[in-house]
């Protein structure tokens, strides 16, 4: 696999869920990502959207959100504004009945700030302004479950 989506085989994807079940197919999903045309891509990124962030997030977003940052970095995925878009989408949504979820998938998201911010100054147009996008949603997020305790 190289060095993008490296450690993904390590995670116990079939232990966790997204919003239609088990989450074994997102490591499929993301090699897609990683290493299709843009129509692959495209079709792969709205899956995960579907799965771990449009909805709802789950245990599998979490696993997933430091593969997407890596994806997102990454010169040659043909789809980095969508998967930027996608981290978007994770942190705008929530999981109230499993508030530590929430929050964890949301950290995930904004830890990946620095990364971000760099992104922002991208030579892709759609890149810089999806990241730039997250830099704003990620300098005003507040929710319950990310508030200190």
């Amino acid at each position: 696999m190289g060095t993008i989506l490296k450690g993904m085989s390590r995670v116990r994807w079939h232990e966790l869920t997204h919003a239609y079940g088990s989450a074994a197919e997102v490591p499929g999903r993301l090699s897609r990502i990683a290493w299709g045309d843009a129509r692959t891509s495209a079709s792969a990124l709205t899956d995960l959207g579907l799965w771990l962030g449009e909805l709802a997030v789950f245990d599998a977003t979490v696993a997933t959100v430091p593969f997407l940052w890596d994806l997102a970095v990454t010169d040659s995925v043909t789809g980095r504004s969508g998967v930027i878009e996608l981290l978007q989408t994770i942190l705008e949504h929530t999981n109230p009945p499993h508030m530590e979820v929430q929050r964890a998938a949301h950290r995930a998201v904004l830890e990946g700030r620095s990364t971000a911010e760099r992104l922002a100054g991208d030579g892709n147009a759609a890149v810089r302004t999806a990241a730039r996008e997250l830099v704003t949603t990620i300098d005003s997020h507040v929710c319950e479950s990310c508030r200190p305790a």
